[in-house]
């Protein structure tokens, strides 16, 4: 780096002048981007958007894949992240391509989602490969051994081989990927007992703890269910998106609404918000349960947070019009 910055100085002449303008130049082309990621996590998509307008950077590609994904428009996501992959063929644009092929394939009839699984496992193979340190792609892929099918390349074995590369790179994904083999084996005691051992390995355990209720609600133990999203509650000071996986699992149940309220005006008040639960869809989530209970000024007025915060997502703009048309 030091003998890059002296060559730098050298080709502008060694001038402060040269050292200022390389330093604008710098600071133009990687703040837009902070910005953007910064937008990303907090939910704002179409401020993430706006700065992406005129940046067609490999960044740039798989910024704008998630921001799509978020609103999920799933063929300009898969779009972003080809694009993203053919500009720079890095783990990180691997890792999302697979995960924008899987969103599609969810919503794909048979034969259309049976080719894109089979591209989802070569996105995730390709992201593990390409960094055999990225933890998070191993966690991707090895969740879709566990889960598909072995005619898209599926299977317990593999994902066993997955859990124990993952062990000394992230024991906690590696303990949550062993519990749901020994779930798929139907060895509930190692699956709950993995999950128990996730949430000690864990320095923030908050979406272990969420991990542990799923399990539960799975196996409809409620009671347990309610009281792990509690204890993940209490783990989480800063309110983060665990909240919000916590929220989901239990109004899966039908149970708890205010708890599951609770959770989400938490999280939408708190600055650690996440691409993971962006913030225009929890307030559209918010909004059907404040009119489940006859708060419609209330649903209404999350949906227009919602919207000021992505104008173009679909969800919103269809509950907004099925309460306008309901008043």
């Amino acid at each position: 780096m030091v003998d890059f910055c002296a060559s730098m100085i050298r080709v502008l002449g060694g001038s402060l002048l040269g050292l200022a303008v390389l330093s604008t130049t710098l600071l133009a082309e990687s703040t837009p981007l902070a910005a953007v990621r910064e937008a990303l996590q907090q939910g704002r998509a179409d401020d993430a958007l706006r700065g992406l307008s005129q940046n067609n950077s490999a960044e740039a590609h798989n910024l704008r894949c998630r921001v799509y994904m978020q609103e999920q428009r799933w063929e300009k996501a898969v779009k972003e992240c080809e694009l993203a992959v053919h500009a720079d063929p890095g783990s990180i644009n691997h890792l999302w391509l697979g995960r924008a092929y899987g969103e599609k394939a969810e919503r794909a009839g048979v034969f259309s989602a049976f080719s894109l699984g089979k591209q989802v496992r070569q996105e995730f193979e390709a992201a593990t490969k390409t960094d055999p340190r990225n933890a998070e792609a191993y966690a991707d892929l090895g969740e879709f051994y566990i889960s598909a099918p072995g005619i898209v390349g599926g299977g317990r074995e593999k994902a066993e081989s997955v859990a124990r590369k993952l062990e000394p790179l992230d024991r906690v994904r590696s303990l949550e990927l062993s519990a749901r083999i020994a779930e798929s084996q139907k060895n509930f005691t190692k699956a709950e007992s993995s999950l128990k051992m996730a949430i000690q390995a864990s320095r923030k355990p908050a979406d272990a703890w969420m991990t542990l209720a799923s399990f539960y609600r799975r196996q409809q133990r409620w009671d347990d269910m309610v009281a792990a999203v509690r204890s993940g509650l209490r783990a989480d000071p800063e309110h983060s998106s665990a909240l919000i996986y916590g929220a989901g699992v239990i109004s899966r149940t039908d149970r708890e609404p205010k708890f599951v309220m609770n959770l989400m005006e938490f999280y939408l008040a708190s600055s650690h918000k996440s691409e993971d639960a962006p913030a225009f869809d929890v307030y559209v989530n918010l909004a059907n349960f404040k009119q489940k209970t006859g708060d419609h000024t209330g649903a209404l007025e999350c949906l227009n947070k919602a919207l000021a915060l992505a104008q173009d997502y679909q969800p919103a703009l269809d509950a907004k019009k099925k309460l306008e048309a309901s008043r």
